[in-house]
């Protein structure tokens, strides 16, 4: 087929003009305000990150045949897409980011960074006893440290990746310094890598369990009661997938008994109210939804809206597009 032509594409006008300089030629450029004042032509549509801005959007939209997202996760995308548009995430340009969250929401957690994050607040320095106080509720087991104990060290760990793709890959790499040992999970089996049928059996094994799944029906609450259950004592729950992937009030009836912990960069509900228990629960570190929000994100979504553009204009197949629930 030949090339196209004027392909109308669609971009928020929030995205600054350095971005747009990634877009190839061959393309007329409409900067959408949100929402749009009028109808307009859009042939392939860069969506905006926010799902409220994409509400608004999409009705002033016509001729739309492509979106593409800027984000990985297209779970809240998908029922807003009209019948017969082709949605592409961009699975691939969180990965860097996410990953570094992950590795830093670890060592933070073992650290005991949101407890020391209050002596400083306080200015009390004494409060740091505490820190032997909460490693004995974690592990009334363990046998007296002298001196107390101030933090617990990564290196030796087993570390179950559950959603091992891009992202899963990367954190893996991070990993490798601190000598973990890695237990991996994916839809399907693949050599290294368990399926999801094994997540039960693999969960007691693990000292930190990492979720990076997408959220689809299969995942929905993939860990409730009765798999949190079997998280060992002191385990480390990081969630950086979707909120929905956990059962929030079994999280909070496992935190509140000082059996495991848990450092969140997604929660459900989300946002989450200020007076939801999950805020006050012990040994939980929450960030609200910013994992993969660093200075880079909208850099490499560009790049890689642009490359997905050159792909449509050549009528070549597009990467990353969504068939399904995923």
């Amino acid at each position: 087929m030949g090339a196209r032509s004027q392909l109308d594409v669609g971009v928020s006008a929030a995205v600054t003009p350095a971005l747009l300089s990634a877009l190839p030629s061959g393309i007329r450029l409409r900067r959408l305000r949100c929402p749009p004042q009028t109808a307009v032509r859009v042939e392939f549509w860069i969506a905006p990150p926010y799902a409220e801005d994409v509400k608004m959007t999409l009705p002033r939209l016509r001729g739309l045949r492509v979106i593409q997202s800027v984000l990985a996760g297209v779970d809240w995308l998908l029922p807003l897409a009209p019948p017969g548009v082709i949605v592409c995430d961009a699975r691939g340009v969180h990965t860097m980011a996410t990953a570094e969250w992950v590795l830093t929401a670890i060592l933070a957690s073992l650290k005991y960074f949101p407890l020391y994050g209050d002596i400083q607040r306080d200015a009390a320095w004494k409060r740091r006893g505490e820190s032997d106080a909460r490693f004995r509720t974690l592990f009334p087991e363990a046998p007296p440290c002298y001196p107390p104990v101030r933090l617990e060290e990564l290196r030796g760990k087993s570390v179950l990746i559950v959603g091992y793709g891009a992202i899963g890959a990367e954190i893996e790499r991070l990993l490798a310094p601190f000598r973990t040992r890695i237990l991996r999970v994916a839809r399907r089996a693949r050599p290294g890598i368990w399926p999801a049928t094994q997540l039960r059996r693999l969960l007691p094994l693990a000292d930190v369990v990492i979720l990076t799944v997408p959220l689809t029906p299969e995942t929905r609450q993939l860990l409730g009661a009765p798999e949190l259950a079997r998280l060992r004592r002191g385990a480390l729950l990081v969630n950086a997938a979707r909120g929905s992937v956990v059962d929030t009030d079994a999280l909070v009836a496992e935190l509140r008994q000082g059996r495991i912990r848990a450092a969140l960069d997604v929660t459900d509900p989300e946002p989450l109210p200020a007076d939801h228990p999950l805020w006050r629960a012990p040994n939980v570190l929450i960030t609200p939804h910013i994992a993969a929000s660093s200075p880079e994100f909208m850099v490499r979504a560009m790049r890689f809206a642009a490359a997905q553009l050159r792909r449509y204009l050549q009528s070549a197949p597009l990467h990353n597009v969504v068939s399904g629930a995923y």
